[in-house]
């Protein structure tokens, strides 16, 4: 019979488990937390909180395995002792469940979203942006071109071997007519206005001829995967201990032996699309103009995206040695991120709206054209962002 974790049982769980003692029963606050997963915070004293997460069970109660492969991640940062500098960057898993497919994380109660710090403060701190440009580039040097690292990854994946082919095209090629029995009037727009732009489709099919796994990749790297301290300003000005990230990367559980270009390009999309979702839209407003009356402006976002490109490269200088067209391929990864926001909406059934034409107009103009893309995206040249006399250290 499938355990299904709940507010009921987790405590005699986690005794179980070893994680906690009997006689701390009386401590224990439980609340949900929402997600794709079935998730409980516990909290245990004033100072530990215990995130458990359990996969979510089809009707024959099987997973999808998510949880093991993530396991996989941290397993490979223990086995390998030099990658400490990476671990005050993560979240902390403690334990896992194979068997249940539940995960049991250290909560870090002292640290928010990002997406949820930007929604709220409507503020955009360079300091912030820096601080996470240096931490993907500083997973994303530690790893590269191991292949001890590599071969770990391959021999402990029950999968396809960790840096398998990937296709950046996802069907978009070739549609097929069961989509007009599928989707809406208006989400056909989309594969419309897709198969009218030839050029989007060879871009798309250029990223899969490109594509170079070379180093650790988080693989979906957007703002909700990021926190951040709650008191970042005390860790800038190192009155937090040593040990205190302001950033951590969290739910690795896409990871792979991957292109840095595409972790660097879904963190730009991520920003890009705070923009985005700030149009003004109206049948009455073409593109161009939705685009300049955006509530939240590309110029406002603009000194963060500037600030996190320069630290990833200050911290990874090696990669622009290693392809001088780095920023132009991250570009094209940028669109192709935001072209797949737009393919998940619609296969979830949401409407292809004006926004998203708005978003496939950008990711077009960043796939088709990365080179106009980086004056636009970042407010100045290529040769601006990786002058080394222009990049802080």
């Amino acid at each position: 019979m499938t355990f299904l974790l709940s507010s009921k049982n987790v405590f005699n769980y986690l005794v179980e488990k070893g994680i906690c003692e009997a006689n701390q029963e009386s401590l224990l606050q439980i609340e949900p937390k929402s997600g794709k997963n079935f998730n409980l915070l516990v909290s245990l004293t004033e100072d530990r909180y215990l995130l458990i997460k359990q996969e979510r069970h089809d009707h024959e109660g099987k997973t999808n395995g998510d949880f093991w492969y993530e396991w996989l991640f941290y397993e490979f940062l223990q086995e390998f002792p030099e990658l400490s500098s990476i671990r005050p960057l993560i979240s902390e898993a403690i334990h896992f469940d194979s068997s249940r497919s539940i995960l049991v994380f250290n909560y870090l109660n002292d640290y928010c979203d990002l997406a949820y710090f930007y929604s709220k403060e409507q503020v955009f701190p360079t300091d912030i942006a820096r601080q996470i440009g240096a931490t993907i580039a500083t997973i994303h040097r530690t790893t590269l071109d191991c292949q001890e690292y590599k071969d770990f990854l391959n021999s402990n994946s029950k999968q396809l071997p960790i840096d398998e082919e990937v296709d950046f095209l996802e069907r978009l090629e070739r549609i097929e007519p069961e989509v007009f029995g599928f989707y809406s009037e208006d989400s056909l727009e989309f594969f419309r206005l897709y198969q009218r732009y030839e050029s989007l489709g060879q871009a798309l099919a250029e990223l899969n001829e490109i594509w170079d796994p070379c180093c650790l990749i988080h693989n979906d790297l957007k703002l909700k995967n990021i926190l951040l301290h709650l008191e970042w300003e005390q860790c800038l000005s190192s009155k937090k201990p040593e040990a205190t990230s302001m950033v951590r990367v969290i739910d690795w559980e896409k990871f792979t032996w991957g292109d840095p270009t595409l972790d660097l390009g879904t963190i730009i999309a991520s920003y890009l699309q705070i923009w985005l979702s700030s149009l003004v839209i109206s049948t009455a407003i073409d593109v161009e103009t939705a685009l300049r009356l955006a509530t939240t402006p590309l110029e406002v976002i603009q000194p963060s995206l500037v600030a996190l490109t320069q630290a990833y490269l200050a911290h990874f200088p090696e990669i622009i040695e290693r392809r001088q067209n780095f920023l132009r391929r991250a570009m094209q990864f940028a669109g192709f991120v935001l072209i797949r926001k737009i393919h998940i909406k619609i296969n979830n059934l949401k409407p292809f709206d004006n926004t998203g034409i708005c978003m496939l107009q950008v990711a077009k103009t960043l796939l088709c054209h990365p080179e106009q893309s980086i004056m636009i995206v970042f407010g100045i040249t290529e040769s601006e962002l990786t002058c080394p006399s222009r990049i802080p250290a």
